[in-house]
C-alpha cells in the first residue's frame, strides 16, 4: 500500500500508512538521542499495535523507520 510522509518538523519526521491506519514517528529526544514509534489503529485490518524504540543516532533511527514501514505495510 505505501507510506506517505505526512509531516516533517523541527520536532521529528512522520509517516502515515495511505489507508490513515497506522503511523511512524521519529523525533529528537533531548539527550540527543531518538525515539521511534508505531501507532497502527484498531481499526487496522490487522488490528492494533504500539511499538515504541531508542535509537542512538538519526541514521539508526531513519533506518529502524524504514524498516518498520516494510514490515507494518499492507498489501493493496
Amino acid at each position: 500500500m505505501g507510506w506517505e510522509r505526512a509531516e516533517t518538523d523541527a520536532a521529528g519526521d512522520e509517516w502515515e500508512r495511505e489507508d490513515g491506519h497506522a503511523t511512524i514517528r521519529l523525533r529528537e529526544r533531548t539527550d540527543g538521542g531518538f525515539v521511534v514509534r508505531l501507532d497502527r489503529l484498531t481499526q487496522a485490518p490487522e488490528g492494533s499495535a504500539y511499538r515504541r524504540e531508542t535509537a542512538p543516532d538519526r541514521e539508526a533511527a531513519e533506518a529502524l523507520a524504514a524498516e518498520w514501514r516494510d514490515a507494518f505495510d499492507v498489501a493493496e
